[in-house]
């Protein structure tokens, strides 16, 4: 089955002609076939131009969300009493452009068909896109924006700063420096202006969007912008309450475990997590996790044996 045209364009049913139209130049300009050199890109290119056809005629796009995919077996003349009735009829949708399951009629390449929906209010691409191409994209064109990933520790994260990177492979590779901005999350995208794709004939270069991916880390555990740590404490630290270091990516810090602390408690320190340099930072918690001596020593034993023969507290007994 065709994709659904509003899921190609990335938008959702309710999307006014305008955002239509955005979606479309935007998808248009990264999967050009002319600037994005992927094979898969003129397929792709070819989906988004289909979607954007039927989206941006009222009548079409009024059609498609009453019959779905099946639109087009729809005759236009179609009676509401009848069709309710018979439950439709065969038929075909006026203009041969489009056929479900290929978009274009086999062979043809984009440029033969950009400038063909001219007739009975089509859409000229060209038009649409403000002749970034130059005119059957020839002449001047802009590069293409272009993504990669840069991946990062969180304490690497959490501090930002500069860093030089490599893109591409062996001779081809090309250096860049980037400045990461402190408390970048996971998936947010810093941009290199003018790193993208070089353009055609003087055209201005497209961006470089470089994807942040934190690596796992088996120390600290991401939510957003808060950090949570595991803080070991002894049993008579966990008993009495005490004041123990935490290990935080920004460096050591102190967190006051109250008496009669158990394992799994989770002790909030506000605005220790991840920086935000537009607005609230996250916090940083630290779960208690109460451990014992490994090899217990002859007066450690001693203690414990004490304290047991002592003690009433039954932590399987229900309270």
């Amino acid at each position: 089955m065709a994709r659904d045209y509003y899921e190609v364009l990335g938008v959702g049913r309710e999307a006014s002609a305008e955002e239509i139209q955005q979606a479309f130049r935007k998808l248009a300009r990264r999967h050009h076939p002319d600037v994005n050199r992927d094979p898969a890109a003129e397929e792709r290119f070819k989906e988004i131009n289909e979607a954007y056809q039927v989206l941006s005629d009222p009548k079409t796009r009024q059609r498609y969300d009453r019959f779905g995919p099946d639109f087009r077996k729809i005759p236009e003349d179609y009676d509401e009493r009848v069709g309710a009735a018979a439950g439709g009829g065969a038929g075909g949708f006026r203009g041969g452009a489009f056929r479900r399951g290929g978009g274009f009629p086999g062979g043809v390449r984009v440029e033969d068909v950009s400038g063909g929906f001219g007739a009975e209010g089509g859409i000229n691409i060209e038009d649409l896109l403000g002749g970034m191409f130059g005119g059957r994209y020839g002449g001047a064109m802009p590069g293409a924006d272009q993504e990669a990933e840069l991946t990062l520790s969180v304490e690497e994260a959490y501090r930002g700063g500069r860093r030089r990177i490599s893109l591409g492979e062996g001779s081809v590779s090309r250096d860049y420096t980037v400045t990461i901005p402190a408390g970048v999350t996971d998936g947010q995208r810093i941009r290199l202006a003018g790193q993208g794709g070089r353009g055609r004939d003087g055209a201005a270069a497209g961006d470089l969007f470089l994807v942040v991916r934190i690596k796992p880390d088996r120390r600290y555990r991401l939510s957003g912008r808060d950090i949570t740590v595991d803080l070991p404490v002894t049993p008579w630290e966990a008993a009495l309450g005490a004041s123990v270091p935490v290990d935080a990516p920004g460096g050591t810090v102190k967190v006051t475990v109250p008496a009669g602390s158990s394992s799994g408690r989770r002790l909030r320190l506000r605005g220790q997590g991840m920086p935000n340099p537009k607005g609230t930072p996250g916090d940083l918690y630290a779960e208690v996790r109460i451990l014992v001596p490994p090899s217990p020593t002859a007066r450690e034993r001693e203690l414990f044996e004490q304290l047991a023969a002592a003690s009433s507290f039954d932590p399987r007994k229900r309270t």
